[in-house]
């Protein structure tokens, strides 16, 4: 198996998290693989399908998981199905896609080799946006639910704005530690401790 040493963004004695960024809006897309049996998973098949075919073979990728619909996080989706590679997204969200395999479920736990994933539904920028947690480690896949500096847009059709406030307040607020490191859909990594003390300055603003 080969790694590309250029990819790699976060690493622990259990697991590796490789980043590249992709596409006309600088998608973030991160495998999280685990160090002791070589199992990964790929988040977010936005765009540059040979890039992510590439890192996917090459890291052991056995599934796809979507964050949520939108066409700048599913454009390489058909390329990786047609690869073998088994893609998954939310029900809600699931008509956004030309195809897919499975449908994610909230509060489930999604096992990444001795890794696992517990998902978090977090509607607000569409209406089945859902977040990915490792759990027993502090780091959150947020999708565009979350970046620094505050939630994601919900001026797009499916968006709302009091729900995504509601998702972030209760289910990733109140819920996870602050040091919980957050990798967001696009741009750079935060943590809970750093977004949470500016809820109400977002209420305020309304974005």
């Amino acid at each position: 198996m080969t790694q590309d040493a250029s990819t790699l963004h976060h690493a622990d004695t259990d697991l590796e998290v490789h980043k590249l960024v992709v596409g006309p809006m600088d998608n973030n897309v991160f495998v999280l693989r685990c160090k002791h049996t070589g199992d990964s998973v790929l988040i977010d098949a936005a765009n540059e399908h040979e890039q992510l075919l590439e890192l996917a073979q090459g890291l052991g990728v056995r599934r796809v998981l979507e964050t949520h619909g939108h066409w700048d996080h599913i454009q390489a989706v058909p390329q990786m199905r047609d690869a073998g590679y088994s893609v998954g997204v939310t029900a809600a969200d699931a008509a956004m896609l030309d195809s897919y395999d499975e449908i994610i479920e909230d509060d489930a736990v999604i096992a990444v080799g001795r890794l696992r994933l517990r998902t978090i539904l977090t509607p607000g920028h569409t209406p089945g946006s859902i977040c990915f947690q490792v759990e027993d480690k502090p780091l959150l896949f947020s999708g565009d639910t979350l970046f620094p500096g505050g939630p994601g847009n919900t001026s797009f059709e499916g968006g709302d704005f009091a729900t995504i406030l509601r998702s972030l307040d209760s289910r990733l607020f109140a819920a996870l530690d602050a040091q919980t490191i957050v990798m967001p859909g696009h741009g750079a990594d935060t943590t809970i401790g750093t977004e949470s003390p500016h809820f109400q300055e977002w209420v305020d603003r309304g974005w």
